[in-house]
């Protein structure tokens, strides 16, 4: 295999400000999942010891950093971000690299992170509590937020940019050290983040990245009682077992997982804008999001019109290298996953599905290409409409009337995001209403998110607290109530 310079994918982990390189026999290996037989990076995992060194590191450099005041955090994140403007086209051709995207799409996941990068600085001077009547004389209350102390995060190889971004600024902007394990996947990305934070000014030792696998850093993490909060993005598999072993030691926990997001069409929709937010939601960034849109529950009058649309511009896609500017459609991310989408093609033929369009791999010089592909008369009993696949890959089930497409919507154990296309205020509002869904959206497609709103799911997606907006730095500080007697009295008065 052709191994890359170096300089193109850092290799190593990055612990107290410097660079290194575990001393163990198990390697990582960073391929690029266009041409598999090219080897982007090859560098020693790290393990056990080397994460409770980056605890004992993080521990030992929270005090300075939580006393450091807040505004003058934010002002490290808001260096940050414009940094990471300076290097967009090097963190999307990394990430073009090791994940796959398109680089139109990692270009625009950058620029998502150095609008997180923008938020969190800015409540370095936000970061508030609210001043409240005593009912007893001469008496001062007030609350104010305080930081957790060292914090874990593991995020995942999806969004190798944003997600780190997202959960690291608000901890940071917060007082909190960190101790983050990226996606052996995609550690170039991470990388990356690392540097523009130390070139930020952030002091060594308050950011720690541990490179290596779940069972030995991200055990290490969850389980360690020094680490006061977890905030997790993964599969449900993973998430639930880092939510029961977390909090059962008293951690705080936030875990996003997995979505099998349905796109519902009312006969009244406008087809075409319909087709192009579900094709750019299905099928964009390779099905690979947990916001991607999976599922489509369309009326029955306007189904057979919809798939015309749908089926067009399915063909229109190029599929290709994320580097080529050309591409429409990247390689799934490695061999499991390009097999996985097989596999569930497969799955739904099985359950007796009717294939409307794609459904093969693609050689494309070795590459982990899977076409587009869309699947009609897919019901609720199915495991192709209840199974997050994480693929290119589209189910359609017809149904008559609204009441019908809320239950088809809400018939399955995920609840991330949800869209309807309609023109009818009352339907439009009785699905906002009965969507059982963290985030809905009205004539668009499922995918998406800004820095100031919350991000999040319900049932089997989310555990925990939302992330991003308010909501996301909250999570990583403690409130505090303070009662302040100015009297000198020694008195309280007694409650009722």
């Amino acid at each position: 295999m052709a191994i890359q310079s170096r300089e193109a994918i850092r290799a190593g982990s990055y612990v107290a400000g410097e660079w290194f390189e575990p001393k163990t026999e198990k390697l990582i290996r960073v391929v690029n999942p266009a041409k598999p037989d090219e080897v982007l990076a090859e560098f020693p995992a790290a393990g056990r010891e080397d994460t409770l060194r980056a605890i004992e590191v993080a521990q030992a450099a929270w005090p300075e950093w939580r006393d450091t005041p807040a505004p003058e955090r934010g002002r490290v994140l808001w260096r940050a971000a414009d940094i990471a403007r300076r290097r967009l086209e090097e963190i999307a051709r990394t990430m073009s690299l090791e994940e796959g995207k398109i680089i139109r799409e990692s270009r625009g996941e950058v620029m998502k992170g150095v609008a997180l990068l923008e938020y969190y600085a800015g409540a370095g001077f936000r970061i508030s509590g609210k001043t409240l009547p005593s009912e007893s004389r001469d008496t001062h209350t007030y609350t104010l937020r305080r930081p957790l102390g060292v914090v874990g995060l593991i995020t995942p190889w999806n969004f190798p940019w944003a997600i780190p971004v997202w959960k690291a600024a608000p901890a940071l902007v917060a007082g909190n050290a960190v101790v983050f394990k990226p996606a052996s996947l995609t550690p170039g990305t991470a990388a990356i983040l690392m540097e523009i934070l130390e070139e930020a000014g952030l002091p060594a030792g308050v950011a720690n990245m541990v490179v290596g696998s779940g069972s030995e850093v991200g055990n290490t993490i969850v389980d360690d009682p020094r680490i006061a909060a977890v905030s997790f993005t993964g599969s449900n598999s993973v998430g639930m077992g880092v939510n029961t072993r977390a909090s059962q030691r008293g951690a705080r926990v936030t875990c996003e997982m997995g979505g099998k997001n349905a796109v519902v069409v009312m006969n009244d929709a406008d087809l075409d804008a319909a087709a192009t937010a579900i094709v750019g939601g299905a099928f964009g960034a390779t099905g690979q999001r947990c916001t991607a849109t999976s599922r489509l529950v369309v009326e029955r009058d306007v189904k057979n019109e919809l798939l015309e649309r749908l089926v067009a511009k399915a063909k229109a896609l190029t599929l290709g290298p994320g580097l080529d500017e050309a591409s429409d459609l990247a390689p799934a991310v490695d061999r499991k996953q390009f097999e996985t989408d097989l596999q569930y093609i497969e799955i739904a033929r099985s359950e007796g599905a009717r294939l409307v369009y794609g459904g093969k791999a693609v050689d494309l010089g070795g590459g982990y290409f899977v076409e587009p592909t869309l699947f009609d008369g897919v019901t609720p009993d199915m495991r192709i409409f209840r199974e997050e696949v994480f693929g290119p890959v589209l189910v359609v089930s017809e149904v008559s009337g609204l009441d019908e497409a809320i239950a088809a919507a809400n018939a399955v154990e995920f609840g991330l995001a949800a869209a309807i296309f309609s023109q009818d205020n009352r339907s439009i509002m009785r699905f906002i209403e009965e969507s059982e869904v963290g985030m809905v959206h009205v004539n668009e497609p499922t995918i998406g998110g800004e820095a100031q709103l919350p991000f999040g799911g319900a049932k089997s997606t989310g555990v925990g607290p939302r992330e991003m907006g308010e909501e996301g730095l909250h999570f990583f500080t403690e409130l505090k109530t303070v009662f302040v007697n100015y009297s000198g009295s020694g008195e309280r008065a007694l409650i009722r």
